[in-house]
C-alpha cells in the first residue's frame, strides 16, 4: 500500500543542497532516502502551501479545489472557512472539514475568529468565542483564523481576547488581518499573540512588522496582488516570510497557484532554497502540520519537476498516493449534498431607485482600485432623471447595491467608480465578509434583473448585457458549486469575458465586486444597512 520507489535530484531545502537520490516510500511515508553517483533527469522537493486561501472564493467545495490545486504541485492549504461560517455558522465550518477530508489532500482549517466581521451588517451566523473554544479543541482546526478586528485587540474588548486566549492555551497560532496598521498600535497587536499578516500593500509597512517579530504573507490573489510590493523583502527575511492566494476564483486556480509565485521569484534571481522555504516549509513549521518535507519518517508529500528554472510540474504525490501527472489532475470528483442560507424575494426596478427632486446632486463614491481591497473616497455629480438619481457612464460612476439575503430588506443603495461597464449589470452572493447579494450596473432594470437572476439561484454570479441574463449558480451556501471544478472554471471565465465584453476594465470584475462590501478594509464601502466609512467606522450619507 503506497509503497514504491523513485529516483530524483533530490532538493534537500532544510540542508540547502541538490543530490541524486533514490527515495523509498512505505505506507505512505519516506522510508529510506540513498544518495546516488549519477544526476537524474527530474528534481523532486517538497510540496507547495498555500498559507492562507478561502478555498470557498474558488466557488469550489474543497474537493474540487484539491483536483485542480494538485496539478500546480500544491499539496496543503491554510484555508481560512470564514466564507462559509459568515453563512451558516459552525455547521458550514464541519461541511468544510468533511468534504476536504474525502480526497487525498491536506486542508488545514481554521476556527473563524470575526463572524460576523462587524455589526455594521447583516450576517447569516454568529461563531461565539464558546464556539470558537470548542472548535479549537479539536485536532483538524489548527489555528485562530486573521483577527480582522483589530481596534478590538487594542482596546481589550472581552470576546476578541477569549478567542485569541483559546488559541493561546492550545498553542495554536492566530492569524492577523491589518492592513495599514502602523507604529504602535501595530506592534500592540502583534503582542497580544497575532502572528501572521497578509494584508501587507507596502514594502515599508511589511518590513515594519517583520521588525516587530511577525510572519509576513506575500499574497498574490485574484484581485489583491501584493507579489511585486513585497518581494524584494524575501532575500533578507525569507526565514519569517510565506506565499498565499487569499482569495482565488476557479479560472485562475486552473492556470495556477504558489507555483506561479515560485517561478516569479526565481525569475527575479532570488536564491531558490530561499524561495522554496518560502514556498515549501515556512507554513509547515509555523502551523505544525503534518506536511512530508522529503525526511525519512516523514509523510510522502512531494513534487517532481523538469528543471529548476521552468518548473514544469511532472508529479504531485500526498501521502504516498500520486494525485497528479504532467497537467491533469487524478482525483477524482466525489458526489456532495448542496446545504444553504437563503431567504429572500425578488425584487423591483423600483427598489433601486435613489429619490432625488433636484436636477443633480453631489454624492460620494467608492473608487475601485485595480489589485486592492482598499477603495478611495471620491465625490461626483449625478444627474436626477424622474426624481431619481442615475449611473454616468461617461464618468465612470455607477450604481452599486447590496441586498440582505437572510431576510426581507431594502436594498442598501450608493455608487462607484472603477468598473467601466458601459452597458448591463453584474451580479454575485459573493460579497466578503457577510454574502449578501451584490449588484453594479448602468440602470436600475439591469441591476434588478442581475439580482433576481442570484435570488431565483439561491446564489450565483450574473450579468444582464443587451438584455440577456447568464448566471453561474453557487448552491452550496450561495458561495460555491458543488459540480466539476474544470467545468465551473470555464463558466466562470465565460462570465469574466462577457464582462469585459461590456466595458468592465478591470482583471477580474466578480472578484473586485465581491470586496466592495468588506467593511474592515478601508476606505469606502457598502454594506446592506449602508454606506460606510472604514476609517471613523460609522455610516454616512450618500
Amino acid at each position: 500500500m503506497n509503497s514504491f520507489e523513485i529516483t530524483a535530484n533530490l532538493v534537500d531545502i532544510l540542508q540547502g543542497e541538490i543530490y541524486p537520490a533514490e527515495i523509498q516510500v512505505q505506507n505512505g511515508r519516506i522510508h529510506k532516502i540513498t544518495r546516488l553517483e549519477q544526476p537524474c533527469d527530474t528534481y523532486i522537493m517538497p510540496g507547495f502551501t498555500d498559507a492562507h486561501v478561502h478555498v470557498e472564493s474558488s466557488m469550489l467545495i474543497p474537493s474540487e479545489f484539491a483536483r485542480l490545486a494538485v496539478v500546480h504541485g500544491t499539496v496543503a492549504t491554510i484555508s481560512d472557512p470564514h466564507e462559509i461560517a459568515n453563512v451558516m455558522g459552525v455547521p458550514g465550518v464541519e461541511y468544510m472539514l468533511n468534504n476536504g477530508k474525502q480526497v487525498p489532500f491536506k486542508f488545514n482549517f481554521g476556527a473563524p475568529s470575526c463572524v460576523p466581521a462587524t455589526t455594521f451588517e447583516t450576517a447569516g451566523a454568529t461563531v461565539t468565542a464558546a464556539d470558537v473554544a470548542q472548535l479549537l479543541k479539536r485536532d483538524d482546526i489548527k489555528y485562530l483564523t486573521e483577527m480582522m478586528n483589530f481596534p478590538g485587540v487594542l482596546h481589550h474588548d472581552p470576546e476578541v481576547i477569549a478567542k485569541i486566549a483559546a488559541a493561546k492555551a492550545l498553542n495554536k497560532p492566530v492569524d492577523g488581518h491589518a492592513p495599514g496598521l502602523r507604529g504602535e498600535d501595530a506592534r500592540k497587536y502583534i503582542n497580544a499573540g497575532i502572528s501572521t499578516d497578509h494584508e501587507c500593500f507596502t514594502e515599508e509597512e511589511a518590513a515594519e512588522k517583520l521588525s516587530y517579530g511577525m510572519h509576513i504573507l506575500i499574497r498574490e490573489g485574484s484581485a489583491a496582488k501584493n507579489f511585486e510590493a513585497l518581494i524584494p523583502l524575501l532575500p533578507e527575511h525569507y526565514e519569517k516570510m510565506m506565499f498565499c492566494s487569499d482569495d482565488k476564483h476557479p479560472d485562475n486556480l486552473e492556470e495556477g497557484h504558489i507555483n506561479q509565485l515560485v517561478k516569479r521569484a526565481l525569475a527575479k534571481g532570488i536564491d531558490l532554497f530561499k524561495v522554496l522555504r518560502v514556498a515549501c516549509v515556512n507554513p509547515v513549521l509555523h502551523y505544525q502540520l503534518d506536511n512530508g518535507l522529503l525526511r525519512e519518517g516523514d509523510a510522502a508529500d512531494f513534487i517532481t519537476v523538469d528543471n529548476l528554472q521552468d518548473f514544469n510540474i511532472l508529479g504531485t504525490w500526498i501521502n504516498g498516493n500520486k494525485v497528479a501527472e504532467n497537467g491533469k489532475t487524478l482525483i477524482p470528483s466525489i458526489a456532495a449534498e448542496a446545504v444553504n442560507n437563503f431567504s429572500c424575494n425578488p425584487k423591483s426596478v423600483a427598489d433601486f431607485r435613489i429619490e432625488c427632486k433636484d436636477q443633480e446632486k453631489n454624492v460620494q463614491v467608492i473608487g475601485a482600485i485595480e489589485g486592492e481591497l482598499i477603495t478611495n473616497k471620491l465625490e461626483a455629480t449625478l444627474r436626477s432623471v424622474d426624481n431619481n438619481l442615475v449611473s454616468d457612464t461617461h464618468q465612470d460612476v455607477l450604481k452599486l447595491t447590496v441586498v440582505n439575503r437572510y431576510r426581507e430588506s431594502a436594498p442598501a443603495l450608493g455608487f462607484i467608480k472603477g468598473f467601466g461597464l458601459k452597458a448591463g449589470a453584474i451580479a454575485s452572493s459573493v460579497a466578503h465578509d457577510s454574502h449578501n447579494i451584490i449588484a453594479v450596473g448602468t440602470d436600475d432594470e439591469s441591476i434588478c434583473a442581475a439580482v433576481n437572476a442570484v435570488i431565483a439561484a439561491k446564489g450565483g454570479v450574473s450579468i444582464v448585457s443587451n438584455g440577456v441574463t447568464d448566471i453561474l449558480p453557487l448552491p452550496v451556501a450561495g458561495l460555491m458549486s458543488n459540480l466539476d471544478g474544470y467545468t465551473i472554471a470555464a463558466k466562470y471565465s465565460a462570465l469574466d469575458k462577457a464582462a469585459k465584453a461590456a466595458g468592465s476594465t478591470l482583471a477580474s470584475p466578480f472578484m473586485t465586486l465581491s470586496f466592495m462590501a468588506l467593511l474592515v478594509i478601508p476606505h469606502l464601502k457598502l454594506s446592506d444597512l449602508g454606506l460606510f466609512d472604514g476609517d471613523t467606522f460609522t455610516f454616512t450619507a450618500i
